[in-house]
């Protein structure tokens, strides 16, 4: 080998790069103590962008495309070094690749419950999550900002740092939106597109672009969710006499089917409707409050004098006090004359 084709092979003179895979946002060509010919070929594809970094201040970039590279294609890189534009010399800069492909189905999410101030319910805590996409769309602030002098960097590395901003736009969007948790959890496209907002300026500084947001649930922890459960309930249920009502008449029946099971209907419904008068006459006030010691009460606020021969009997048959009315003995069963 001659000595001239040595130290042609010395430059590199096709410079590109094909993904190893999903997720890498940025690849710095491979030099080492080489260096680029001048009139090499550049190769960007599509999907990608490439970025002239010398001695870590960005020069020139690149967008799809094959691109000569001589010093007339280079003019920020020309500048910094003060080259003449005659003068043909290997280009000593790093390289830098993107890809500016959208990375599809990234998941946002609240590791805890957010304490936010509902309009309706108060303070409450929140849980949500969801899918985003991002894509590259500044080359040189992820450099400067994110990728640095990395040789790779993936979307793994920067997910953690997405998320956190997106946890705080979700704060910021639910806080300024000024509506009931019910209402913005029945709309949760329009919550989406105001997260989205107030997330993308976080995004920029990345050199980032956030192309979708969505909001897949919105949710209160267990025990709070269990309380609206209970509340919404209580909503459905409405008058408490309609709803005793209603109950004993879908048990009527069961109970004929189950012997001695009427008595014991008639009596759990005389409790139960008794129960839900005194409820309703303590809720409208129409109980009569209690007399204080030594207040006397008037004559015809006492209730009559009860007498016990004439409201009681005896079983004949077991000689069980009885109400006077019963039909049969409550201890024994016999029939009463």
């Amino acid at each position: 080998m001659a000595l001239g084709d040595f130290l042609r092979k010395q430059f590199i003179d096709v410079i590109q790069w094909t993904e190893s895979g999903p997720g890498v946002l940025m690849y710095r060509f491979p030099m080492r103590d080489m260096e680029i010919q001048s009139g090499a070929q550049l190769t960007v594809r599509d999907s990608q962008l490439a970025l002239f970094v010398n001695e870590g201040r960005a020069a020139d970039a690149f967008g799809p495309g094959l691109h000569t590279l001589v010093t007339q294609n280079l003019p920020l890189l020309t500048n910094l070094m003060n080259w003449d534009k005659m003068f043909e010399s290997p280009f000593k800069s790093d390289v830098y690749f993107f890809s500016t492909r959208v990375q599809t189905g990234q998941r946002w999410g609240t590791q805890q419950p957010i304490t936010i101030r509902d309009r309706e319910f108060g303070a409450v805590r929140l849980r949500a999550f969801g899918m985003f996409a991002f894509r590259v769309d500044n080359p040189a602030v992820f450099q400067r900002n994110v990728g640095a002098t990395d040789a790779e960097y993936t979307v793994a590395q920067i997910e953690p740092q997405l998320r956190n901003a997106i946890i705080s736009g979700f704060t910021a969007a639910f806080a300024n939106a000024n509506v009931p948790f019910l209402d913005m959890a029945a709309n949760q496209g329009q919550l989406a597109t105001q997260i989205a907002a107030a997330t993308q300026p976080a995004f920029e500084q990345f050199g980032l672009k956030l192309e979708t947001f969505t909001v897949e649930n919105l949710s209160l922890p267990d025990e709070l969710q269990k309380k609206l459960d209970e509340r919404i309930s209580m909503n459905i249920i409405g008058d408490m006499r309609t709803y005793t009502a209603y109950q004993a008449a879908q048990s009527i029946p069961i109970a004929a089917a189950n012997e001695g099971g009427m008595a014991g209907l008639a009596a759990g419904l005389g409790a139960g409707v008794g129960l839900g008068g005194a409820i309703a006459n303590a809720l409208s006030g129409a109980g009569s409050a209690p007399q204080a010691p030594g207040v006397a009460v008037p004559p015809e606020r006492m209730a009559p004098p009860v007498s016990p021969s004439a409201e009681s009997k005896f079983c004949i048959n077991c000689g069980t006090k009885l109400p006077s009315i019963a039909k049969f003995c409550s201890a024994c069963g016999t029939a009463q004359g």
